[in-house]
């Protein structure tokens, strides 16, 4: 059996087929159906949330999320987060202005962001990567102190939660969110995108389906980003059981934990700094090795028993050829070299965990 470094947790198919059943009686595939209304609900209310919008995936998310905040010339944001963050900003023709990030949380450092802005500067798109926060206030200070907004790339953050009793979604003028396959909650392609400001997400009502205002008018410049009946239908079965996804998942992780401690304390392995502000939701298992070659070692031995760990972020963006960046980021260039997202689903057995894990402490 092939273990790769994530997997869909599929809801029961008969739950899944009674919403099938239900759209071919009813014979609307898209177009702002029934199931994608019904499912914006249903996530405004678990997200605590009033301006939500759901789309066909995090790209188009973030690109309407760009265009309602008229986002141009030069962005502050992280080398370390996957491609598409700076593919939406290159789309929009704006340059990706790299500050580095910081050694435990692997998060923008807010420290180094004011630096990098210069009069061109217009804005700041920052990931929470791996499920774990940026530095919110220092952000927000900055933020209101050079009057730019901030879009937080949120692909890895559903269901986590500040244990201060504050929506982690009033931070920032707009968070997008990613339901991929590969994410703690699918719609299998799909994605959302998060507003602060009301008139903002009615604009984006607009851009996500070619800038319609009803049928015959158009306000915006608009793209095809609505979500099919399909697509919904899945995200509202596999929401009901989200909650027991995430469970299964803290087993993983801390099974993992128990088994690699030593290697931990021995400094041959490190971990991501998980704030202590959040309520995690397990969305991955990031492990840091001492070197490269150590990276690739484990690697190698997991693949030859079947075993596929995914080396998330790498390369650094910042030294992309297709980017073409003159900046130098040192943290995230030396971790994105050494970081192995070992494999965490819910399905995952404790026996698979166990052989990772002596997989990894026998050759280190």
């Amino acid at each position: 059996m092939k273990i790769n470094s994530t997997k869909t947790f599929l809801p029961l198919l008969s739950n899944y087929i009674k919403y099938l059943n239900k759209i071919w009686l009813n014979n609307v595939l898209t177009n702002n159906g029934r199931y994608l209304h019904e499912l914006e609900k249903k996530l405004k209310i678990f997200t605590g949330t009033n301006n939500l919008l759901v789309v066909n995936n995090g790209f188009s998310a973030l690109s309407i999320a760009l265009s309602s905040l008229k986002f141009s010339n030069e962005i502050i944001t992280t080398p370390f987060t996957y491609i598409a963050t700076s593919s939406a900003l290159l789309w929009r023709n704006c340059k990706p202005i790299f500050v580095d990030i910081d050694n435990e949380t692997f998060c923008i450092n807010p420290d180094l962001i004011e630096a990098k802005i210069t009069k061109n500067t217009k804005g700041i798109l920052a990931t929470h990567v791996f499920g774990n926060i940026c530095n919110l206030e220092k952000i927000n200070t900055i933020s209101k102190k050079y009057k730019m907004p901030i879009i937080y790339d949120g692909a890895h953050v559903f269901g986590v939660n500040l244990k201060s009793g504050k929506n982690l979604y009033e931070y920032g003028d707009a968070t997008i969110l990613s339901f991929h396959a590969t994410k703690v909650f699918s719609t299998v392609e799909g994605g959302a995108v998060i507003f602060r400001n009301r008139k903002l997400f009615e604009k984006s009502k607009s851009i996500r389906s070619y800038g319609h205002d009803g049928e015959y008018n158009f306000n915006a410049i608009g793209i095809n980003a609505k979500l099919s009946e399909l697509h919904a239908s899945f995200g509202l079965a596999q929401l009901k059981i989200f909650k027991k996804s995430i469970a299964s998942r803290k087993k993983v992780n801390d099974l993992y934990k128990k088994n690699l401690i030593e290697l931990e304390r021995s400094g041959k392995i490190f971990y991501q700094k998980i704030s202590e502000s959040i309520t995690y939701n397990y969305s991955y298992f990031p492990v840091v090795f001492q070197s490269e070659k150590d990276l690739k070692l484990i690697l190698k031995l997991l693949n030859e028993k079947n075993i596929y760990p995914k080396r998330y972020f790498y390369p650094s963006l910042n030294t992309l050829r297709i980017i073409n960046s003159k900046e130098k980021c040192y943290v995230s260039e030396r971790i994105s070299k050494k970081i192995l997202c070992l494999p965490i689903y819910t399905t995952l057995s404790d026996s698979y965990v166990n052989k990772i894990s002596k997989i990894i402490i026998k050759n280190l």
